[in-house]
């Protein structure tokens, strides 16, 4: 669902024909308001982008899109792998997105772009007693068409046009062509965009580059830089502490950088990269490169091989517990400051609301919790990422590559939070790491019960499969349920904690093995910690505005208002996990319970009238054995 983070602020001045960030153009003509889609982190396409939206709407439609000289702009819109909105002469186009089903990319068309593509394949056209009802948004049923292309199969994008060949709809096909001319009943197409015929319309201006796009903007990045420059004086001067500027060899911390570097002119900082170990090569060189050509020291602290060598005890990382984060990036971040600077230090960081609701709800100014001896702070809040490029372009400054090599966002090549369209593009330009992880992962697949499916679809990025990645797994009869062949033997706790979605402080573990949370739930041991629910197989454990996750991965992930209590709950966690896993039966516990809540039928079973005064637990002999 769309979500805002921050005001939609993409313009087009239909005089210069240019994307501008603001009501007014550089020209001085007021600009058209695009509607973008919500949360509206726009941004320029590059080359390979344009290539592959040409590539795409070629094998789709019989013709390229996007005519040479033309500036576009991609918004990144919600969806369960990466879509991008396509938007170029003061409208959007259509969208680009990357199907799991056929783990290949569709271009879906607006109106605006079905009139640049009507002349090509994948048309259909309608009866006229069937204009006006399709112009309000009807579904195309097959006895109201009288010609289609005769390629069109169920699936394919089409575009829907009037006897008299205009465009008035665009939408899936439900049948294939051959179906729709027999004239069967039922829904032929389904239609996702309407409206009544218009006359394409190109503006006169074309073959515009980025820096007649920064001169557009001039005005609005000026403003921007000159709050930035005003906000790094006031900060350096207010906090009192080394400073320092945290590089990641993106561009969000690149133009942070530009602009500590052009405030404190006469004063010395340094720069912090923590290598994670799963850093691109090209991130690594383009971070000393451009430390060299700025002539500022770089601090750096290399995680080296700790992901692999902490891999086998939890597991492949998901979205639902990062536990890389903690041992690669959070570990090297505190060393580095630790080693050079004794009382802390000020960092400045390459943070936008429009990343995350996370980001959104953050302040421009904090406290890290999980580097205690670290004060953050971001000029860039506010700025979509449009402001970003162009204020890069306008400094001329020397980006990351990856970034015109398909890539949005730079991080660490294996995230969990990447897409399978990103994934994809990995197997591409470093097939040596996309099978390095590939091998891992089949490995683990195969010792775990899940088929190589699981792993070429991506279901292995979550712990619990969101609703829709959920369907196609149910669609695909992909197994997604780990099998339990062992007992889990010991807990692995992540070093480090981070701020999680919901607030507060999240811990992550794992027993490096399936858990069978039937088994765990039928004990009733999770309820010695709190409300106890079992929803969509994954174990929630509700303590006051605190909770657990349990998943059946054999992932444990604790949240609590602070370290100390998101330490205790995930110990508690483990523990009694392990308790209902491991029981005999002995009946120690029995005698230990005041309230007559615990009872054993071949294992111990506690009921609702628990009071959790714990004594059941400590007295077990295997958590004071184990």
């Amino acid at each position: 669902m769309p979500h805002y983070l921050g005001e939609l602020l993409l313009y087009w001045c239909p005089s210069c024909n240019l994307p501008v960030l603001g009501k007014t153009c550089a020209c001085g003509l007021s600009t058209k308001k695009i509607e973008i889609t919500p949360p509206g982190d726009i941004r320029p396409a590059f080359p390979y982008d344009i290539n592959l939206i040409n590539s795409t709407t070629e094998k789709q439609f019989g013709i390229k899109l996007i005519p040479e000289g033309h500036l576009v702009v991609l918004n990144k819109a919600p969806y369960e792998d990466r879509m991008d909105e396509v938007i170029f002469d003061g409208a959007i186009m259509g969208s680009i997105r990357f199907e799991l089903e056929k783990m290949d990319w569709v271009f879906i068309p607006r109106l605006e772009g079905a009139r640049r593509l009507v002349n090509g394949t994948k048309c259909i056209v309608i009866d006229k007693g069937a204009v006006n009802f399709i112009m309000k948004g009807a579904s195309v049923l097959a006895p109201g068409v009288n010609e289609t292309n005769p390629d069109i199969v169920e699936e394919d994008e089409v575009i829907i046009l009037t006897p008299e060949h205009e465009v008035i709809a665009t939408g899936r096909a439900r049948m294939s062509a051959q179906r729709m001319l027999t004239h069967e009943k039922g829904m032929a197409v389904k239609t996702r965009w309407h409206d009544k015929p218009h006359a394409l319309e190109q503006p006169a201006e074309q073959a515009k580059t980025w820096d007649d796009a920064v001169q557009a903007n001039i005005h609005i990045l000026r403003t921007k830089e000159e709050k930035a420059h005003s906000f790094i004086k006031n900060v350096v001067e207010t906090q009192k502490r080394p400073v320092t500027v945290s590089y990641s060899g993106g561009k969000d911390s690149l133009v942070t950088l530009y602009l500590v570097r052009d405030t404190l002119k006469e004063f010395e900082f340094d720069i912090l990269f923590a290598d994670t170990g799963l850093e691109f090569t090209e991130t690594v060189e383009n971070v000393k490169q451009t430390a060299k050509e700025l002539s500022l020291p770089l601090k750096i602290h290399s995680s080296d091989d700790s992901f692999w060598q902490s891999i086998d005890n939890f597991g492949p990382p998901t979205v639902e517990a990062r536990w890389c984060c903690k041992v690669c990036k959070l570990g090297a971040i505190t060393q580095v400051i630790e080693q050079n600077y004794e009382n802390g230090c000020l960092t400045f960081i390459g943070q936008r609301k429009y990343e995350s609701q996370i980001r959104a709800n953050s302040e421009h100014i904090w406290k890290n919790p999980s580097v205690g001896n670290q004060i953050g702070a971001t000029p860039i809040q506010n700025w979509t990422a449009l402001h970003v490029w162009l204020y890069l372009f306008w400094k001329k400054a020397k980006y990351n590559p990856l970034y015109e090599e398909g890539f949005d966002r730079i991080g660490c090549w294996l995230c969990p939070s990447a897409s399978m369209a990103d994934f994809s593009r990995l197997s591409q330009i470093h097939p040596e790491l996309s099978e390095k992880l590939e091998k891992y992962l089949r490995e683990y697949a195969s010792r775990n019960g899940l088929s190589d499916e699981w792993v070429r679809y991506g279901f292995w990025r979550w712990q619990a499969l969101p609703k829709s990645i959920g369907m196609i797994a149910q669609k695909l009869r992909i197994n997604i349920v780990p099998k339990n062949e062992k007992k889990p033997t010991q807990f692995t706790l992540t070093v480090g904690y981070r701020p999680c979605k919901a607030g507060g402080i999240t811990a992550e573990g794992s027993f490096g093995t399936p858990l069978n949370l039937s088994l765990i739930e039928e004990s009733g041991f999770m309820t010695l910690i709190g409300e106890t629910n079992s929803i969509d197989g994954v174990i929630l454990v509700s303590q006051n505005e605190n909770n657990v996750h349990v998943y059946a991965s054999g992932t444990v992930v604790a949240r609590g208002g602070n370290e100390d209590e998101a330490r205790e709950l995930i110990q508690l966690a483990q523990i009694s996990i392990r308790r209902a896993v491991l029981c005999t039966g002995c009946g120690v516990c029995v005698g230990k319970c005041a309230a007559r809540a615990v009872s054993v039928n071949g294992t111990a079973r506690i009921s609702e009238k628990c009071t959790r005064c714990g004594k059941c637990t400590w007295s077990c002999p295997v958590v004071k054995f184990g």
